[in-house]
């Protein structure tokens, strides 16, 4: 199975290769300094399908389909030749053998699209593993549900990873106090 795990601010850290059947207690995380321990108890059903979260526990997992970046713009070639087509601004031949072939791969990109188990609780996302049939697919009140009281994410993904390319996100360190704009001299201080 392939897993995505996300830090506590929900970026995606690096992608982590895991054999469900050997059941590894400890994984490395590129980026991420400490190991991250899976929880293994409870999270395949007798099938080997995913029930549960390995990384934070979460026992809410939904099921969402993955499309290739590809589709919503073949979506929209089809939709604008055949919106042409159907106003009659083109009888061209070539037109209808583009439409098919715009029909063909998007039909393609449905059938090939990677079915993925996400957790609802820590986002992590997970493919290349037996979804069962009885995970459904994302719902709003198990989202609001979660949100009020998160999961608690393994230690090693709270802390902060700087990643390159990206902005490291705001500290809660105090910082030091600036002086008011309008503040006057007052009657001790010499004026240069």
């Amino acid at each position: 199975m392939r897993i995505e795990p996300r830090d506590a601010s929900g970026r995606r850290l690096a992608r982590i290769e895991v054999d469900e059947h050997a059941r590894p207690a400890r994984v490395q995380v590129p980026g991420v300094t400490h190991d991250v321990y899976l929880r293994w108890d409870g999270a395949l059903d007798d099938a080997a399908s995913l029930r549960r979260c390995v990384l934070c526990g979460c026992s809410d997992v939904y099921v969402r389909k993955n499309f290739p970046q590809v589709t919503p713009f073949v979506i929209v070639l089809a939709f604008s030749g055949a919106a042409v087509a159907l106003l009659g601004y083109s009888t061209n031949p070539v037109l209808y053998a583009l439409l098919a072939v715009l029909l063909a791969v998007d039909v393609l990109s449905l059938i090939l699209s990677e079915r993925q188990v996400v957790c609802y609780g820590c986002g992590a996302i997970y493919t290349r593993l037996r979804i069962a049939r009885y995970l459904r697919p994302w719902d709003r009140t198990i989202a609001e549900r979660i949100a009020k009281s998160p999961p608690e994410l393994p230690t090693a993904l709270t802390v902060h990873v700087e990643v390159p390319g990206t902005t490291p996100p705001p500290t809660s360190e105090p910082s030091a106090p600036t002086p008011p704009l309008d503040a006057s001299p007052s009657q001790n201080e010499k004026v240069p």
